[in-house]
């Protein structure tokens, strides 16, 4: 169990009474009690900063026909057209299964007649495959996404099934080595769901020991505190809870005991409060209340006005963050694809992959800028096509009726990405040789 080391904070109270002269009506009470900060020991702990760590998303949230999960084919299905089968579904990208040891049979067969098969993240053994994956190519860990709408009271499915993701996750990132973070996703949220986060909170630090040394040595840790992300704040598309929401947590898991640092997950152009970001500067004044700001890159640009975008946009950033004492994480991702997902072909391949030039153009520049340390969009993500873990080339992809599958390229092996993402760890570990020329494997 960790070891906690009270440290009292004196706290100064002084008060002055109204008028001149006679007894106050109204004398005051007692003071408070000193505030006492919670100072970790970090002993045996293997992830005390994200500097130098190159990490991924993890979504964990799909779900297959027959797991013990009982929510069908989850996440791979897409009510807006009927399910999933030929023809529907929400995913662009299909998973290399070669590896896989436990597997569900989908409604989709390859060009031969033969069936093609799924994963399903609520069993151990796939997580950890994935944790393997992770140590095998030097990638440091992955922050577990943790969606806010998923996990409230009412979706008891959904909070058993994160639960059950976030198990296995944690199991095998010690068994493997990796750090491991929880990341609370905002997106769908009301004012009273951002709130419900803090008691979500609290369970899972008593239900996983979160913090202990020995059960959890790589849990990370920030600015010696255990770390807690939370993602979606100052969005200006109409979400149903407000960047004054988010303080008032933050107020709160922080606390006056300074028990957690925070990471905030923020629009791209969160500095300047333009475009995709909420005008309003109260943006600011929460990130300088937390420890690290993460804006959201996906989408905000392609390799082709890459440099025009992020130019304008990271050393800024990068600047008004070493000015506030904040650390700056940007995002890379390989590229974009959702076709099926929206049901509209034009979404194929959106953003190209272009066989890694892409990954490693937004590699180079946030390391070349002066970034620290990286996170990447996302490790298992095959409904947006941003996914870098080992996904089906293009001619081992199943039938899909009047749609397609996206796969990677054929003259590419399945891990590429995996193998590049962690080359790109390897650079911010500070080994040399790395330039803004893309590896050669």
């Amino acid at each position: 169990m960790t070891a906690l080391l009270l440290v009292p904070a004196w706290m100064l109270f002084v008060h002055c009474s109204k008028g001149g002269g006679g007894d106050n009506p109204n004398p005051p009470g007692p003071p408070d009690p000193p505030v006492q900060e919670v100072v970790y020991d970090e002993t045996g702990c293997v992830y005390t900063s994200y500097n130098k760590l190159v990490m991924a998303g993890y979504q964990g949230w799909f779900a297959a026909q027959g797991d013990a999960s009982e929510r069908g084919w989850y996440h791979y299905q897409n009510g807006n057209c009927g399910g999933f089968m030929p023809g529907c579904s929400a995913v662009d990208f299909w998973p290399d299964m070669t590896e896989y040891t436990k597997t569900y049979k989908s409604p989709f067969k390859f060009a031969n007649g033969n069936d093609a098969y799924l994963y399903s993240p609520y069993d151990e053994e796939s997580v950890d495959l994935h944790f393997k994956w992770m140590k095998d190519y030097g990638i440091d860990g992955v922050f577990m996404q943790r969606f806010v709408v998923e996990i409230k009271p009412t979706n008891t499915k959904g909070k058993r099934h994160f639960n059950k993701v976030l198990e296995n996750a944690l199991k095998a990132a010690k068994k493997y080595n990796r750090a491991i973070c929880v990341m609370y996703d905002l997106s769908g949220s009301s004012a009273a769901d951002v709130a419900y986060i803090e008691q979500d909170w609290n369970e899972l630090q008593t239900l996983f020991n979160l913090f202990s040394n020995t059960a959890n040595p790589t849990y990370l840790r920030h600015n010696k505190k255990p770390l807690v992300v939370l993602w979606g704040v100052g969005f200006n598309d109409g979400r149903q809870y407000s960047t004054s929401d988010v303080d008032k947590l933050v107020d709160k898991i922080k606390g006056p005991t300074k028990k957690t640092s925070v990471m905030l997950g923020v629009p791209y152009y969160w500095r300047t409060l333009k475009n995709d970001t909420d005008p309003s500067t109260t943006l600011h004044t929460l990130i300088k209340k937390c420890d690290i700001v993460m804006p959201w890159a996906v989408g905000r640009y392609g390799n082709d006005n890459y440099n025009n975008v992020a130019g304008g946009e990271l050393a800024g950033d990068i600047q008004w963050c070493n000015t506030n004492k904040i650390t700056y994480v940007p995002l890379a991702f390989p590229g974009f694809s959702w076709g099926n997902l929206r049901m509209d072909p034009a979404q194929y391949n959106s953003i190209p992959r272009l066989k890694g030039d892409f990954l490693w153009k937004q590699v180079a520049g946030a390391k070349i800028s002066g970034a620290q340390s990286l996170y990447v969009a996302m490790f298992d993500e095959i409904d947006e096509g941003t996914a870098i873990f080992k996904c089906a080339r293009e001619a081992d992809l199943p039938l899909h009726g009047t749609r397609k599958f996206i796969g990677i390229d054929n003259d590419l092996s399945t891990d590429y990405y995996l193998w590049l993402t962690g080359q790109a760890g390897k650079w911010f570990h500070g080994e040399s040789g790395f330039s803004a020329t893309k590896p050669v494997r």
